[in-house]
């Protein structure tokens, strides 16, 4: 059949009215119109932990790398070549949420003729989609939103929540992004690929057990999760989540299970409005929750040292099996619905930070799956930041990035974060130094509220 996208736009918090976008909407330094198509050049567990195994090395040594997008990596005789996996298919692109969605098909399209660049083509191994099953979603969705789902097959037009949208092909999409993870996760724990992109949509973090939320439908990397842990015997998986936004959806369905640990690190005082600091578990998942609310304006050297003082200790004490990265890129700092500053340099700092956990517990085990990221251009080159990175054809000087980071703003996060989570990880005593650790005075403390709402009110 022929589909021809509704007119109708997404009215909810990660959607614009066209008539109502503004000049400079906070989220962005374009109006959206130019924002999509250019951008500037860049200018646990203490009760006894279990030992990690021997980072396992792949490959052999390169040269110099080519350039990703400005990421600015710097070529290293010690980077190896890795069997990287891309999850792709046409049939994402069958999923149209409406005129005008930010969600829509052309992310993946700049993204598929990417890969086809002269120093990417023929580096990656495809791996084919799978549908989900029943058995895999019901382990994260109820019976009954699955139906709901299911429903909209054959539909033209259906409208999920304020702004998530399906056409009558989106269900099968939706399916396969599910599936096509899982696949991704089987062949990097069988040891056929060392890691994998899932460059798939829609996207799913957002997604809740029983309701499509945030532009997402099915949450994939919560079903890659237990597809992991009941079908091939993982036992500790680790999320990590560096979306603009909060990933609701996987908090809720892992905050009382002491297997999973689900780090995240976003944009505080926005869309969808959960995770808070004090958000940090439930029951016997207390303390596997680590949430990192950040003020808008942070760049690659602020996010670096979150990953590298409060992640990595954090993940080193919870020795995880596998590591799955919820990959957002609406924290770019071209992006039109973000305010934060990342470059891809700084994405692939990011990358290099979770590949050497990864290789410190899991023999180097990581898949990542698309999420947010509406600037094409901008998701693009950081999108092949991230995969150079994984493919070891980059090595990213992470000390460089460190350098840039704005401490006395990134400390007040690490300082709360340290506070709340520091009974739960032991390392994480000596990872964030005492200056980072106190609290604000009454006047910075003002100074930090005001800025926060003028934010809140020009995003």
């Amino acid at each position: 059949m022929t589909f021809t996208p509704s007119t109708r736009r997404p009215r909810g918090h990660k959607g614009f009215q066209p008539d109502e976008r503004p000049l400079d909407s906070g989220h962005g330094f374009w109006p959206w119109a130019l924002a999509r198509d250019r951008v500037p050049s860049e200018g646990k567990s203490p009760r006894g932990r279990p030992e990690r195994s021997a980072a396992k090395s792949k490959g052999d040594e390169v040269g110099a790398p080519s350039s990703a997008g400005g990421t600015h990596s710097t070529p290293q005789s010690m980077a190896r070549e890795r069997r990287t996996g891309i999850v792709k298919d046409d049939k994402y692109l069958k999923h149209c949420p409406g005129k005008d969605h930010p969600e829509c098909p052309e992310r993946l399209q700049v993204l598929y003729a990417m890969l086809e660049d002269p120093d990417m083509a023929g580096r990656f191994k495809e791996v084919s989609a799978r549908s989900a099953t029943q058995e895999e979603l019901h382990r994260v969705h109820s019976p009954q939103y699955v139906r709901e789902l299911e429903a909209t097959e054959g539909v033209d037009f259906t409208s999920l929540d304020s702004d998530t949208e399906a056409c009558g092909l989106s269900h099968e999409a939706a399916l396969l992004a599910a599936g096509g993870l899982c696949r991704a996760v089987g062949l990097v724990c069988s040891g056929e690929l060392d890691n994998a992109f899932a460059l798939i949509r829609p996207p799913g973090h957002h997604a809740e057990k029983s309701c499509a939320k945030g532009f997402c439908l099915y949450n994939n990397i919560a079903i890659a999760a237990k597809f992991a842990q009941n079908h091939l015997g993982i036992k500790r998986v680790l999320i990590v989540d560096w979306d603009l936004h909060h990933g609701n959806g996987t908090q809720h369905c892992f905050e009382q299970d002491p297997t999973v640990l689900y780090f995240s690190v976003h944009r505080r005082h926005t869309f969808p409005g959960t995770g808070k600091f004090r958000e940090a578990g439930k029951g016997d998942g207390k303390g596997y929750t680590v949430n990192l609310p950040l003020p808008a304006g942070c760049g690659d050297g602020e996010y670096l040292l979150l990953f590298e003082r409060m992640l990595k200790p954090v993940a080193l004490d919870f020795s995880p099996e596998i590591v799955l990265v919820s990959a957002g890129f609406d924290i770019h700092f071209a992006d039109p619905l973000g305010s934060m500053a990342l470059t891809p340099r700084g994405f692939a700092g990011l990358t290099r930070s979770v590949v050497e956990i990864a290789e410190s517990c899991c023999q180097g085990r990581v898949v990542m799956t698309l999420e947010g990221g509406y600037n094409l251009e901008a998701l693009r080159d950081s999108v092949k930041a991230v995969l150079l990175e994984l493919a070891g054809v980059t090595k990213t000087d992470t000390a460089e990035i460190l350098a840039t980071a704005d401490k006395r703003k990134i400390g007040r996060v690490l300082g709360k974060a340290w506070r709340i989570h520091k009974r739960h990880w032991p390392s994480l005593a000596v990872s964030i130094e005492p200056d980072m650790r106190q609290r604000r005075s009454p006047g910075e403390w003002l100074g930090d509220l005001l800025n926060e709402v003028i934010a809140y009110l020009r995003s």
